[in-house]
């Protein structure tokens, strides 16, 4: 069975690196067009899916804080304003239509 690792581990990575291409809107690809992405990483197993992880692709740092394109920082759902109005309109939604059905009973 450990004889078979290497391959499937080939496998799998080529798959990611497929997937992660088709994935990957036009412009974040970077070099070459997606299509000639799409054929290196099939045609060479095991270069092509390495090449386009560490090259084809603009990545993005991750990590809070801003950032050197002015991204704002990750807010957790039970720290953000929006989410807490939208909880609290869906929870007078519901009310109202406990309500109603109360009413029309």
């Amino acid at each position: 069975m450990l004889r078979y690792l290497p391959f499937l581990l080939i496998i799998a990575l080529t798959i990611y690196a497929f997937i992660d291409c088709l994935n990957t809107p036009e412009e974040e690809v970077k070099h070459l067009p997606k299509a000639m992405w799409v054929l290196i990483i099939l045609l060479f197993s095991i270069v092509g899916p390495v090449v386009w992880l560490f090259a084809g692709k603009k990545r993005v740092a991750s990590g809070g804080g801003l950032g050197p394109r002015g991204r704002s920082q990750w807010v957790a759902p039970d720290d953000n304003p929006e989410f807490l109005k939208s909880l609290r309109e869906e929870q007078e939604n519901k009310d109202r239509d406990k309500d109603k059905d109360k009413d029309s009973d």
